[in-house]
C-alpha cells in the first residue's frame, strides 16, 4: 500500500478554484494546479483495503490502489500506464465524471474519501506534459472495417479499441468537428477544448479516420453504410431532450439547454464574428433543471453577463449528509456545489413551472412558479403558493429520452425497447445483423464513465465478431447497473 498511516495523518485536499472575480471573465477552466508533491501525500491516504469497493463504484473498473500508490511513489511512469488499462481518456473522466469511485471508497465510511479523481486527472496530465502519452499503433492491419456513428465518448472509445485491435475505423460525426458533447456541451471552464483535440490527434496518428459534416441516414444511408463496412457501432448518445409542453411553451425566449451551450462554447473559442445567437447578457435568465446540465447552463450565463441567474429544481433540496435510504457505497443524492453555483445565482428547490408569462409580440416576460410537495409517489401543487418570476431567457435542462427517432434507425433497421433506446443483447449486438450499439444509445441518459466503459466492452464485442476471438478487454455488461439508488 501507499502510506500506512496517510488516511490517519493527513486530511483530504483537492485544488484551490481561481478566485470567482476573476474566473468569470474568462473561459478557461477554474481550478488551479495543486503542488506534485501535495498530490501525493492524498494518493497516500488509500489504505489499499482488502476489498476495494472503489472498484465496483467505478464501471471502467480502474485499479485504483494500483495507481494511487504508484503516484505516492514518484512512479509516474508505471502509473499512467496502470491507469490507460483501463481507461482510454482519464483527462475526461478526471474533470467531468461525478466520481461513484470515491462514495464507495472504504475511508468515507467515517472519514472524507480519497481524491481519487484529482489522482487520476493529474496521473494524465502529468504523462502528456512528458509525452508519454503515444499512438499506439497496431502491429499489421486485419483487414476489416468498421463505421462508428457518433463522436462522443463511447464511440471514441469503442474507435480506439478497434484500431488498437487492427481493424480500419471510420468515425461519423454530423457536425463541424469531433466530439460530441464533449465538444458542444461541456462548457470550457469545465474543459478547455484542447484537451479534447490532443486526444484525438493521437487517435488519428493510430489510423482512426474522421468524417465530420455527414449525417448518416441523410447524407449516407445506414443500409449503404452496413454495405460499405463488415460492422457498424451505434454511439450517437440520448439527444431526445426532455420538455416542457406548459402554456406559453412558444414563447420567443425558451431555448432547451442544448440549443445554447453550443454558442457558449463557439464564444469562448472566439469561433464567432458577433454576439452568440442565444446570448445571456443583461438578461435576467432562469434554468430549469437543477443537474449538471443546468449548473453548464449557470456557468455560461453568468460569463456572458447575465442580469441574474435562477435555478430552479422540482425535487425538495437534497440533505448535506448522506440519507440513511442511500448507506455507504451507493452514490448519494447529497447537496453539491459546483464551481459556477459559487459565482452566482439563486437556487430554488419544491417548485413546479406552470406557465410561461409572454407579451403581445410572444417575448418571454416571466415564469409562473407553485410550490410542490411529494406526495403518495406524485408532486402535489401547495395551493395558494403561486407566484411570478421575471425572466427573458428560460433553459430546459431536465434531461434526456433516448436517441432520436431518425431515418438513421429505421434504416439500420434496429429495434427499440419499451423505453426507447436501442435493444441489445450481452453483447452490445443490436437485431440487425453486424450492428452494435453502446452508450447512452443503448443504456440511456447515463455518466460519461459508462459511456467509454461501453465503448471499450461493445468494441470487444465487435472485434469478437470480426475475428472469432479478442485480447481486448470487457469491461462491463450491457445490463451491469452503477452503485447508486
Amino acid at each position: 500500500m501507499a502510506d500506512p498511516k496517510g488516511f490517519l495523518t493527513t486530511n483530504r485536499e483537492l485544488p484551490k478554484r481561481r478566485p470567482v472575480d476573476v474566473r468569470i471573465k474568462d473561459w478557461k477552466e477554474v481550478y488551479q494546479e495543486q503542488e506534485f508533491s501535495h498530490l501525493q501525500k492524498q494518493a497516500g491516504r488509500c489504505m489499499d483495503c482488502g476489498i476495494p469497493f472503489c472498484h465496483q463504484g467505478c464501471p471502467l473498473g480502474n485499479l485504483i490502489p494500483e495507481w494511487n500508490e504508484l503516484i505516492w511513489r514518484g512512479e509516474k511512469a508505471e502509473a499512467i500506464d496502470r491507469l490507460h488499462a483501463t481507461n482510454n481518456f482519464p483527462e475526461f473522466t478526471g474533470r467531468l465524471c461525478p466520481a461513484p469511485c470515491e462514495t464507495a471508497c472504504v475511508v468515507a465510511i467515517n472519514a472524507e474519501a480519497v481524491t481519487i479523481k484529482q489522482v487520476e486527472l493529474r496521473t494524465i496530465e502529468e504523462a502528456f506534459l512528458e509525452k508519454r502519452v503515444v499512438p499506439l499503433i497496431p502491429d499489421r492491419l486485419s483487414g476489416k472495417t468498421v463505421a462508428v456513428i457518433g463522436s462522443g465518448p463511447a464511440g471514441l472509445a469503442a474507435a480506439q479499441q478497434l484500431t488498437r485491435a487492427g481493424h480500419t475505423v471510420a468515425v461519423y460525426e454530423r457536425a463541424d468537428k469531433i466530439g460530441g458533447l464533449l465538444r458542444y456541451g461541456i462548457p470550457e471552464f469545465k474543459m478547455e477544448k484542447a484537451i479534447v483535440d490532443r486526444r484525438l490527434y493521437q487517435m488519428e496518428q493510430e489510423g482512426t479516420r474522421f468524417r465530420t459534416g455527414v449525417e448518416v441516414g441523410k447524407d449516407i444511408t445506414g443500409s449503404a453504410l452496413r454495405n460499405k463496412y463488415d460492422a457498424v457501432v451505434i454511439a450517437i448518445g440520448a439527444t431526445n431532450w426532455r420538455d416542457l409542453p406548459i402554456p406559453g411553451r412558444d414563447a420567443k425566449g425558451v431555448y432547451q439547454a442544448m440549443e445554447y451551450l453550443p454558442w457558449g462554447n463557439k464564444q469562448a473559442l472566439d469561433e464567432l464574428e458577433g454576439e452568440p445567437t442565444i446570448n445571456a447578457k443583461g438578461k435576467d435568465v432562469v434554468i430549469l433543471g437543477g443537474g449538471d446540465t443546468g449548473a453548464d447552463c449557470l456557468g455560461t450565463a453568468i460569463r456572458q453577463g447575465a442580469k441574474s441567474v435562477t435555478q430552479l429544481e422540482i425535487m425538495p433540496r437534497p440533505s448535506d449528509e448522506r440519507p440513511s435510504t442511500q448507506p455507504w457505497p451507493t452514490y448519494p443524492m447529497i447537496y453539491r456545489v459546483s464551481s459556477a453555483h459559487e459565482e452566482a445565482g439563486e437556487r430554488m428547490y419544491a417548485v413546479s413551472t406552470q406557465e410561461f408569462v409572454k407579451d403581445k409580440d410572444r417575448n418571454l416576460k416571466g415564469l409562473v412558479l407553485v410550490e410542490t410537495e411529494f406526495i403518495n409517489g406524485k408532486f402535489q401543487p401547495v395551493s395558494g403558493s403561486e407566484k411570478e418570476i421575471p425572466a427573458d431567457l428560460v433553459f430546459l435542462a431536465m434531461g434526456f429520452t433516448g436517441p432520436e427517432k431518425s431515418d438513421l434507425l429505421t434504416q439500420l433497421e434496429v429495434e427499440l425497447d419499451e423505453r426507447g433506446i436501442i435493444k441489445r443483447d450481452g453483447e452490445y449486438a443490436t437485431s440487425a445483423e453486424g450492428v452494435y450499439v453502446c452508450g447512452d444509445a443503448g443504456r440511456g441518459q447515463s455518466l460519461i464513465v459508462w459511456a467509454i466503459a461501453e465503448g471499450r466492452s461493445a468494441a470487444a464485442a465487435v472485434d469478437t465478431y470480426l475475428s472469432g476471438h479478442t485480447q481486448l478487454p470487457f469491461p462491463i455488461e450491457p445490463t451491469a447497473r452503477p452503485l447508486m439508488v
